[in-house]
């Protein structure tokens, strides 16, 4: 690809590594037309058909195929990524395009997380081996090769572990084990969870662990770091469905705990940093609170999903990712501030099943405090078992004075939306 002439209108300044169509409407607003320049793996750019983004958004200016998720490998896409003569930031868009994103970024000497630090933050048992040892709390872990390994570890705790890859998003392939589970078919199934339309799946990638089963609510700390100091930094309050698949069914902002424990998370925040040598971006880290202190779940070094980025914005009159696109230009910290009200959203999860009829819709995005109201399936769709965040079937989001009536008002308007499904499973949402 050839880069557009910097000395006509076109200037880019901001490379993206992976593609969201959110981030590059919100792109669309913050920036100049023709100034981002998206990179992502030739596969994917097939598979969810991105190559004409310069038609759909003012601010891309092309998109460029590249190895953007060769892991093993980065110096592959630093050969295949000419520096734009203007570029100011690059920036990690997707969780599998954050080693690409920090190895252009220290090529091209702009900020970022750092080339050990991105790679510690893909690889959950390089972030187990780069904690152990520090004062942050985690359960006992062992890297898995085999369904004996899973065996060998789940006999240490009574026959309850956690087995999940050591490098998928969205809670996909992470399997909650007790002890009347049957190991080999969650061996199976954790070893064959993909997203072939996101993810390239480079030969050998493929990693395994198994982890201590631990109890309690769950929350996520979202911090924007600038030079490895923590600034603004929120928490979220977490909901996750009751089944071996812990995907989350909703997230409160902000999360309403004792100061203590906000504290103490705000402080493990800052050991997480110093631990994997992060520099600058924005870090979502995943915590349980067993027996009411932090332990560490996960930490990717992005922008975090499941509407937590709106919820962000909303709570505290802000836009965290003006903030992000700032500290990795080099140009401004994010300072903490206040939130200003409550936000939640509400996950849809319908029936199993092939859908008969969708109701209700209309009534939740008029209901009190509802931002917006996202349902993701139709007559004719086919729902499946939610096992990863991907199978949710849409979202209600809503504010509130506090996080309290943020969470009652995104409740209400979520038991609005009907999804009725034909099979033996239907019925109302």
């Amino acid at each position: 690809m050839t880069l557009p002439d910097p000395s006509g209108p076109a200037i880019i300044t901001h490379v993206l590594v992976g593609y969201s169509p959110v981030m590059l409407g919100k792109l669309d607003v913050l920036l100049p037309e023709n100034s981002v320049l998206v990179v992502e793996e030739p596969a994917v750019i097939a598979a969810r058909r991105i190559d004409g983004l310069a038609d759909a958004h003012r601010c891309v200016a092309a998109v460029l195929a590249a190895p953007s998720q060769d892991e093993e490998h980065p110096q592959r896409v630093v050969a295949a990524v000419p520096r734009p003569p203007g570029v100011r930031a690059v920036v990690p868009v997707v969780e599998y395009g954050v080693v690409a994103a920090a190895a252009l970024a220290e090529a091209w000497g702009l900020p970022g997380a750092g080339p050990k630090a991105a790679r510690i933050l893909r690889d959950k048992a390089l972030l187990r081996a780069a904690v152990d040892g520090t004062d942050l709390d985690q359960p006992a872990w062992q890297r898995a090769r085999g369904p004996e390994d899973l065996s060998a570890f789940r006999a240490r705790f009574g026959g309850a572990c956690v087995l999940k890859p050591a490098g998928r998003q969205a809670s996909l392939g992470v399997r909650l084990l007790g002890p009347d589970d049957d190991g080999a078919a969650a061996w199976a199934h954790t070893t064959t969870a993909d997203e072939p339309s996101l993810h390239a799946g480079y030969p050998d990638s493929a990693r395994y662990l198994v982890e201590q089963r631990l109890y309690g609510p769950e929350v996520s700390v979202e911090a924007v770091v600038h030079e490895g100091i923590v600034g603004f930094t929120n928490i979220t309050a977490k909901m996750v469905q009751d089944s071996r698949h812990p995907v989350e069914t909703g997230h409160t902002v902000p999360a309403a705990l004792p100061a203590a424990q906000a504290d103490a998370l705000r402080g493990a925040v800052a050991v997480l940093v110093s631990a994997t040598g992060f520099r600058s971006g924005v870090l979502h880290a995943e915590w349980i609170l067993d027996d009411g202190r932090p332990h560490l779940v996960e930490c990717a070094a992005r922008l975090p999903g499941g509407g937590i980025t709106a919820l962000i914005d909303l709570a505290y009159g802000t836009d965290i990712l003006s903030a992000l696109l700032g500290v990795l230009d080099g140009s401004a910290p994010a300072p903490q501030r206040p939130p200003v009200l409550g936000a939640a959203v509400r996950f849809l999860i319908a029936p199993v099943g092939p859908v008969a009829a969708v109701e209700g819709a209309e009534a939740a995005r008029r209901a009190f405090g509802v931002e917006e109201v996202h349902v993701g399936v139709a007559p004719g769709d086919v729902v499946l078992a939610v096992t990863s965040s991907w199978e949710r079937a849409g979202y209600v989001i809503a504010t509130g004075t506090d996080a309290a009536a943020a969470a009652r008002n995104a409740e209400e308007a979520a038991a609005l939306v009907s999804v009725r499904t034909a099979g033996p499973a239907g019925g109302a949402r």
